[in-house]
């Protein structure tokens, strides 16, 4: 035995601290294996919430603006030289890359024409112009028509020779042209018909002495409820679409757990001990006469009234009624010059007992005769 200085045993010391670290080092490996399991279940979870946000997002918010060029036709097969032959005219489609649709139902749409128009003498001498614009549906059904006028913005000769002066490096360079930018709006509360869908629209300037240089059709998306929410408020709107979805699957993988739980533990196997009729109701007699089983002792069987026997070696075991039955059992299944000496035994106390309640009842009757 290990002793200190003191004189103190540093056996059973050593014992219980090996003992501690086993058991604690056991929790903290528990504990560890655990957290790990946790958190890649949540990251997990975190990122099928994030997948589910981004999903939505993607298919509940429409395009919030769209522009594509207008190009304008027309005839030419006339005489006349300082006018067009006809007006010009332009089809723009609504569809992105010929299948998806710009346009959502249900959303307010702002719809501009862009004109680029030079500075020319042809144009500051146009006035007054009519722009139209005509959506249609599959087939070429008209649905809705704008109209708007339009001009030019005046400028002085004196402004223009100014500006002139002014911008003469650039004009040289090219990096600036004189030239307007004219913004007609068409449309400013256009809104899609759910069972006619808007797939495109003619526009058309009803005028013959005009120059342009380019145009561009700009559709914007006017959102209200929870789309201007999600547009104006993306960083507010992801956090709170995440975190609902992670509460929301959190909430899902515990109940299914505690029901997987719950089904395992009451389906589990009950292991249930088929026992023949014989052997029941030999059970049963030994239960009624419990007070005389058979128990193998220093001297072979013999009955006892109590439970408490001596075992070969003068040792005092205490044995249970059940593992008394199941010591009668097994002797009787298997027999021996023992078991049959016991079952002897045990039929001569039986007949004593028989013959002492003879004795017992004959002695009322004898009393009877003698009165």
């Amino acid at each position: 035995m290990v002793t200190d200085v003191t004189g103190l045993e540093l056996g059973p010391l050593l014992l219980w601290l090996q003992e501690m670290v086993v058991i604690w080092g056991s929790k903290v490996r528990r504990a560890i294996l655990q957290t790990c399991v946790v958190a890649c279940m949540a990251a997990l979870l975190l990122w099928i919430s994030a997948f589910l946000y981004g999903a939505f997002y993607s298919s509940y918010m429409p395009a919030v603006s769209f522009a594509t060029p207008v190009h304008f036709i027309f005839r030419s097969d006339c005489e006349s030289r300082n006018e067009l032959c006809s007006f010009p005219v332009a089809n723009v489609s609504f569809l992105r890359d010929g299948r998806d649709k710009v346009l959502f139902p249900g959303t307010p749409y702002s719809i501009t024409l862009d004109l680029d128009l030079p500075e020319s003498l042809t144009n500051q001498q146009l006035g007054m112009f009519i722009v139209t614009m005509t959506t249609y549906a599959n087939g070429g059904k008209a649905l809705l028509t704008a109209t708007k006028s339009a001009m030019l913005h005046y400028r002085s000769w004196l402004l223009q020779i100014m500006e002139t002066l002014f911008f003469a490096p650039l004009f040289l360079t090219r990096l600036v042209e004189q030239k307007q930018l004219m913004e007609v709006l068409l449309f400013s509360n256009y809104q899609q018909d759910a069972y006619l869908p808007t797939i495109g629209a003619v526009i058309e300037i009803q005028i013959k002495r005009i120059e342009i240089y380019s145009a561009f059709l700009r559709v914007h998306a006017h959102f209200t409820g929870l789309r201007y929410l999600l547009y104006n408020y993306p960083f507010l709107s992801a956090v709170l679409g995440i975190s609902s979805n992670f509460v929301f699957l959190t909430v899902l993988v515990l109940f299914s757990y505690l029901q997987w739980a719950w089904s395992t533990g009451e389906n589990q196997p009950i292991r249930v001990q088929q026992v023949d009729i014989e052997e029941e109701s030999e059970l049963q007699y030994q239960d009624s006469q419990s007070s005389r089983t058979p128990i193998q002792g220093n001297d072979g069987w013999r009955v006892e009234g109590s439970e408490t026997v001596s075992e070969p070696h003068g040792e005092e075991a205490t044995w249970t009624r059940e593992e008394v039955r199941i010591e009668t059992l097994a002797r009787r299944e298997e027999p021996s010059e023992e078991n049959v000496d016991a079952a002897k035994r045990l039929d001569n106390v039986d007949r004593e007992e028989e013959c002492e309640g003879d004795v017992v009842k004959s002695a009322p009757e004898q009393e009877r005769v003698v009165t």
